[in-house]
């Protein structure tokens, strides 16, 4: 069983079924802004939602993994920020994040772990595309959406 800790302002809205707005596309648990100093705080926010959701404690491990690494390159390639949309869409957890950076596209994933192949960088993706269920990146209009997500059953 893992500990997370937030505000009590957080929890509130977190737990209040009430202040999550819904759409035809799915229920929003998270939306947020993010900088590198609020990576931790949205590690825990996500985790959170996720329990909350359904998704398994070992899946859940994975999904707030594949999160932080994809928020991190928001952070590190696409100008010090982010923005993140978490919510349930059917039988998934999905998580969308968004930057105003130079954008990319799918092909800089690599296909064998970064490394072995002389590639010093890309991890972050080849991790996320190995442990979700589905992985997407597209062009916002400014710089790259990338949405990731797990089956919660």
């Amino acid at each position: 069983m893992s500990l997370v800790l937030v505000t009590k302002r957080e929890a509130l809205v977190l737990a209040d079924p009430r202040r999550r707005s819904a759409d035809r596309a799915g229920e929003h648990l998270l939306h947020r802004r993010f900088t590198a100093e609020e990576l931790p705080r949205l590690r825990v926010q996500v985790e959170r939602c996720a329990a909350w959701a359904g998704l398994s404690e070992t899946r859940r491990g994975d999904f707030v993994l594949a999160v932080d690494e994809i928020a991190n390159n928001a952070i590190e390639h696409a100008g010090g920020t982010g923005s993140l949309l978490l919510r349930r869409v059917g039988d998934e957890l999905e998580c969308r994040i968004s930057d105003a950076g130079p954008g990319f596209s799918e092909d800089v994933i690599p296909r064998i772990l970064p490394g072995l192949d002389g590639a010093t960088s890309g991890r972050g993706l080849w991790l996320t595309q190995l442990v979700t269920d589905r992985l997407a990146i597209s062009a916002g209009a400014v710089g790259a959406v990338v949405t990731l997500a797990m089956r919660l059953r």
